[in-house]
Protein backbone atom coordinates (compact mmCIF):
# COMPACT_ATOMS: atom_id res chain seq x y z
CA UNK A 1 0.00 0.00 0.00
CA UNK A 2 1.18 3.44 -0.77
CA UNK A 3 1.50 6.16 1.82
CA UNK A 4 -1.24 8.27 0.27
CA UNK A 5 -3.80 5.48 0.63
CA UNK A 6 -2.88 4.94 4.27
CA UNK A 7 -3.09 8.68 4.95
CA UNK A 8 -6.50 8.82 3.29
CA UNK A 9 -7.74 5.85 5.34
CA UNK A 10 -6.52 7.47 8.57
CA UNK A 11 -8.18 10.76 7.61
CA UNK A 12 -11.51 9.10 6.84
CA UNK A 13 -11.33 7.09 10.08
CA UNK A 14 -10.66 10.22 12.11
CA UNK A 15 -13.52 12.03 10.39
CA UNK A 16 -16.00 9.21 11.04
CA UNK A 17 -14.80 8.84 14.63
CA UNK A 18 -15.29 12.55 15.21
CA UNK A 19 -18.83 12.38 13.82
CA UNK A 20 -19.63 9.43 16.12
CA UNK A 21 -18.19 11.24 19.15
CA UNK A 22 -20.19 14.39 18.37
CA UNK A 23 -23.37 12.32 17.99
CA UNK A 24 -22.74 10.68 21.38
CA UNK A 25 -22.09 14.03 23.06
CA UNK A 26 -25.22 15.49 21.46
CA UNK A 27 -27.26 12.54 22.74
CA UNK A 28 -25.91 12.98 26.24
CA UNK A 29 -26.54 16.73 26.20
CA UNK A 30 -30.13 16.44 24.98
CA UNK A 31 -31.02 13.66 27.44
CA UNK A 32 -31.46 10.82 24.98
CA UNK A 33 -30.10 8.32 27.51
CA UNK A 34 -31.95 9.52 30.64
CA UNK A 35 -34.55 6.73 30.86
CA UNK A 36 -33.35 5.19 34.11
CA UNK A 37 -36.41 3.04 34.82
CA UNK A 38 -36.68 1.44 31.40
CA UNK A 39 -34.90 -1.79 32.22
CA UNK A 40 -36.55 -2.11 35.62
CA UNK A 41 -40.01 -1.61 34.13
CA UNK A 42 -39.25 -4.02 31.31
CA UNK A 43 -38.36 -6.71 33.84
CA UNK A 44 -41.40 -6.01 36.02
CA UNK A 45 -43.98 -5.92 33.23
CA UNK A 46 -42.71 -8.73 31.04
CA UNK A 47 -45.34 -11.26 31.97
CA UNK A 48 -47.92 -12.95 29.79
CA UNK A 49 -50.81 -10.85 31.11
CA UNK A 50 -49.01 -7.57 30.46
CA UNK A 51 -48.13 -8.61 26.91
CA UNK A 52 -51.76 -9.60 26.28
CA UNK A 53 -52.94 -6.24 27.64
CA UNK A 54 -50.46 -4.38 25.43
CA UNK A 55 -51.62 -6.31 22.37
CA UNK A 56 -55.26 -5.56 23.22
CA UNK A 57 -54.48 -1.83 23.56
CA UNK A 58 -52.72 -1.82 20.18
CA UNK A 59 -55.74 -3.51 18.60
CA UNK A 60 -58.09 -0.93 20.15
CA UNK A 61 -55.95 1.93 18.84
CA UNK A 62 -55.89 0.40 15.37
CA UNK A 63 -59.66 -0.12 15.38
CA UNK A 64 -60.22 3.49 16.52
CA UNK A 65 -57.98 4.79 13.71
CA UNK A 66 -59.84 2.71 11.13
CA UNK A 67 -63.20 3.92 12.48
CA UNK A 68 -62.10 7.55 12.22
CA UNK A 69 -60.90 6.97 8.68
CA UNK A 70 -64.24 5.47 7.68
CA UNK A 71 -66.10 8.40 9.22
CA UNK A 72 -63.99 10.79 7.17
CA UNK A 73 -62.20 12.82 9.79
CA UNK A 74 -58.91 12.61 11.60
CA UNK A 75 -55.30 13.31 10.82
CA UNK A 76 -53.71 11.62 7.83
CA UNK A 77 -51.23 8.83 8.58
Amino acid sequence: MSGSIIAMMIGVSLFLGTIALLALLWGLKTGQFDDQNRFINAAQFDGEDELRDAAMMEKRKKDAREKKKKEGYGPPD
